[in-house]
This record gives structure tokens, C-alpha cells and sequence, in this order.
């Protein structure tokens, strides 16, 4: 089989976040644990590049700009035919090229890696502050358009740099989480612009109750933590209305005066051990205190302070509707912009189920809309219908897209998990395989993300999945024949 030396495209998610703070056990934003591991200290390169950027792709009248930052990393490339893969950034700052396995995929296929800065977050915001009104150019479809121009500005950049008018190498794009799904949204909406795409956790699916997701949370979790866990949420929802007050110290969570702000805090908690693989940091200690007998309110606070806020990094303020309501303008503040996306295009409202929940009933729908209403007034409403009507959700019909997802994680069931001929998907098994396993390796938290299957209780099944990505992705690129287009 030919290969041939591509651009990869490479796109990051889920909503992923700053070292403040992320977000929700969404698809992104400080309540959004979708893409948090996107924050690290180990990067290809984090030297910025600026591009100028479109604001409005939608309309014929207005030609307003903005600087949007992008990386390249160009050690790997085979100049001048190589591949080009697309990293696309998703729903937080993006301050750099992640060393995770896309730098193994680059070295093998020769290609040059580049990544843009999603619209708004980091340091590509068009506005001074983030008022409703200024958001309202805040979508994956005005996102996609970035990344077209972007590819077709950049490929013409590389021309002129090696005299080569009207040459094409071939691209390949990747995204993790919410930047998953925009890697097979893109694939979908502009496939004469690249070879093929990887959705690794694409969470391609908008979904209004997002119930499936805290069921996951129970099968990852097994049995007997299942059950622990669902104790703990009993008590505290019986101390919170005795004892409200106290209950918010015990957790270090005493700004949030919203019981559905703390109440999420505490199930996002839960969630990120299984999110990112490491379920044991989390069920073995409450077993074990369940077993003798131990406060299980104390034991999962002490959890909560020491993992959830101290290794993994959260910040209770990010919770904080009052903190979700500030428009200032931040590098890092990455938390309601992917809360705009949330309330404006997928939801994912994670609601807890009408029976065997692990989260507590008061986090519901209502929840959800007060706090869409409370940040960014009347009218703003999660139109998931049209999304799905847009993308296709998981029946997505596009060509040459590699589904991938971990077995443990709550956001497989937003993705595409039945392959088909054009778009193969792959589950990875393993006790600890959860959120972009095959670009991230096992475990992922604390932040390391080099990518590394041997940390994995199942290094087998990630190196399988990785062989299987490396076929499509060799197979695909030959198959553009040296024009950089596939329009199959």
C-alpha cells in the first residue's frame, strides 16, 4: 500500500479547559469535562502564529476580522509533498501543539502539524467582552468555516514560501471530544478539502436529557461503587436540606449557594475518574470506608478536595453562576463560552435518570434552562433539532471518518459507536480506557497525555485500535493521489 506523506489536520476536546478550572461533564467548559486534558505542560510547540479571520462566514455585508492564533510544527515534515494533518483546538485556550500521539502519527507519515485556535476561546476572541449579543457568532458551523479558510489560506502560504502555485498536499484533520466532532463535522461539510478524518470521542450526537450519560457512569463504575455512590448522593441530598450551610464547607464549595451549581459540582466530581481512567482513584476508597463502617459524606469530600480540586485541578468557581455571568474577556476563561455553545446548539443537559441515578434528582431539565436563562437572558434555547438536522447526529452521512471511543466513558454515547463502510468505529475495552484513549493513552489525570498504551489495564486493545487509525488514515491519503482533495 502506498503512503503517501500527508498534512494532518488535528483537532482537541469535550469540552476540554484551563488550569483555573473546566467545566461540567459536558463536551467542554469548566462544567465541561469533556476535553479537559488538552491543558498540559508537554507540547510540540507552543510558538503562536496569527491569521485573519472572518467574523461573520454567513454574511455578504459584513467584513469584519479578528486574529486567530495557530501553531505549526514542521520537524516531521517531508518537504515538499508531505501530508498536513489539522489539530483542531476545541472549547479552551489552546496554548500549543499537545505531545500526544499525534506526534508518533506525524513522524510516521512524514507530515507537518498544524492547529487553529477555536473562535472566542484563548487568545482568538473578536470582541472586548463576552455579552450575549457579542456570542452570537459562537457555533461549530461558523467554527468549520475558520477551518476551511484557515486550510485554504495556509496551503496557499506554502506555496508561495516554495514557489508551487496551485499545489495541494493532502490533509488529514483530528479532534478529540467537542474538536472530535468538528473533525467529522468538517470531514461531512467540506470533503474536498481533506483526505479523511479521526473522531476520537466525537461526540457528534446533540442531545437535549442527556440520561445516558450518568448510566454509563454506574456500568464504568461496577456494582459496588455504583452502590456507594448512590448512598453518598442520598445523604447529601438529606443534609443539604438540613444542614446546607455546613454540608458546602465540608466540600470547600461554600460560594455555591445554588443547590443545583453544588450539586453538579459534586456529580462532575464522580464522573472524571471514569471520564479519564482512573476509576480506582475514586471506588477504592469509598468501598473501602463503606466497609468499615466510615462517614461516607467525609470520604467523599476528602476525595473531592484532594483528586478533584487538588490533582485534577478544578476550580469551584467555575460552578459559580454568578462567575459564569462575567463577560470579561480572559485567555482562560473558557467557561461560559462553551456554555453559550451548550445552551444555543447541543445541550448534553446531564440529567439524572427517572430511576437508578448515581447524581441526585435536582440536577433535571429546569436546572439546565434556569441557568441558560440566568447567563444569557430570554430566548436562548438549546436547539438540538436542528443541529442534529444539520450534522446528522450519529446517523452522520459522510465518507472516510474513524470513530474511536473508550468503553468507560460517559461521552460514547453522544458519539458514533456502529460502523459502517466509509466510517469505521471502534470501542476500546479496558478497565481504564475512557476519553480519548487512542490519542491520549491510559491514564488521563492527572494531566499527562503522552499517549502512552502501557499505562492502559489493556495496552493490547489500544495499540489494535491504534493499527486499525493508522491503515485508514495510509489507505485514505494514497487515495487522494497527490491532489490533497477527496471527494468520495
Amino acid at each position: 500500500m502506498a503512503t503517501m506523506r500527508p498534512v494532518l489536520v488535528f483537532v482537541s476536546l469535550l469540552f476540554v479547559v484551563d488550569p483555573s478550572g473546566f467545566t461540567h461533564g459536558f463536551v467542554m467548559a469548566p462544567r465541561n469535562l469533556l476535553g479537559r486534558l488538552s491543558e498540559s505542560s508537554s507540547y510540540l510547540t507552543t510558538k503562536e502564529f496569527w491569521f485573519d479571520q472572518t467574523l461573520d462566514h454567513y454574511s455578504p455585508y459584513d467584513h469584519r476580522q479578528f486574529k486567530q492564533r495557530y501553531y505549526e510544527f514542521l520537524d516531521y515534515f517531508q518537504v515538499p509533498d508531505g501530508p498536513i494533518f489539522l489539530k483542531i483546538c476545541g472549547e479552551s485556550s489552546c496554548r500549543g501543539i499537545s505531545n500526544d500521539y499525534i506526534s508518533v502519527l506525524a513522524k510516521k507519515f512524514g507530515a507537518a502539524v498544524v492547529s487553529l485556535e477555536h473562535r472566542y476561546y484563548g487568545k482568538s476572541s473578536p470582541f472586548k467582552s463576552h455579552t450575549t449579543e457579542n456570542l452570537k457568532y459562537l457555533s461549530s458551523k461558523q467554527a468549520l468555516f475558520d477551518l476551511a479558510v484557515f486550510r485554504q489560506w495556509y496551503q496557499e502560504s506554502l506555496n508561495l514560501k516554495r514557489n508551487k502555485p496551485g499545489a495541494d498536499n493532502s490533509w488529514f484533520v483530528f479532534g478529540i471530544s467537542y474538536s472530535g466532532a468538528l473533525s467529522a463535522w468538517f470531514r461531512l461539510k467540506f470533503p474536498h478539502l481533506t483526505c479523511g478524518s479521526l473522531a476520537s470521542s466525537g461526540v457528534v450526537l446533540a442531545v437535549y436529557n442527556y440520561t445516558e450519560f450518568d448510566k454509563q457512569v454506574g456500568e464504568s463504575a461496577g456494582p459496588e461503587c455504583k452502590a456507594v455512590l448512590q448512598e453518598i448522593t442520598e445523604l447529601v441530598d438529606q443534609s443539604l436540606e438540613s444542614n446546607g450551610k455546613e454540608l458546602r464547607k465540608q466540600f470547600g464549595a461554600t460560594e455555591l449557594e445554588i443547590d443545583g451549581d453544588f450539586l453538579y459540582f459534586l456529580a462532575d466530581a464522580a464522573v472524571v475518574a471514569f471520564q479519564y481512567g482512573n476509576p480506582d482513584v475514586l471506588c477504592t476508597p469509598l468501598v473501602e470506608a463503606e466497609k468499615a463502617g466510615e462517614n461516607l459524606v467525609a470520604a467523599y469530600a476528602k476525595y473531592v478536595k484532594d483528586y478533584y480540586v487538588g490533582t485534577f485541578g478544578v476550580s469551584v468557581e467555575t460552578y459559580n453562576q454568578k462567575h459564569l455571568k462575567n463577560t470579561t474577556v480572559s485567555e482562560y476563561g473558557s467557561d461560559r463560552l462553551w456554555w453559550f455553545q451548550v445552551c444555543t446548539e447541543v445541550a448534553y443537559f446531564q440529567v439524572a435518570p427517572s430511576n437508578d441515578s448515581i447524581r441526585s434528582s435536582k440536577v433535571d431539565t429546569k436546572y439546565h434552562l434556569d441557568l441558560c436563562k440566568n447567563l444569557f437572558g430570554e430566548g436562548i434555547y438549546p436547539e438540538v433539532d436542528v443541529t442534529n438536522t444539520y450534522y446528522g447526529g450519529t446517523k452522520i452521512a459522510g465518507s472516510k471518518i474513524v470513530f474511536t471511543n473508550g468503553s468507560q466513558d460517559p461521552w460514547r454515547h453522544a458519539s458514533k459507536q456502529t460502523s459502517s463502510p466509509d466510517m469505521p468505529s471502534y470501542i476500546i475495552t479496558c478497565h481504564n480506557c475512557g476519553h480519548g484513549t487512542d490519542m491520549r493513552g491510559c491514564p488521563q489525570s492527572p494531566l499527562r497525555i503522552e499517549g502512552n498504551a502501557q499505562n492502559c489495564s489493556s495496552p493490547d486493545a489500544v495499540n489494535k485500535v491504534r493499527q486499525k487509525m493508522i491503515e485508514h488514515i495510509d489507505l485514505w491519503l494514497s487515495e487522494c493521489k497527490g491532489t490533497g482533495r477527496s471527494y468520495m
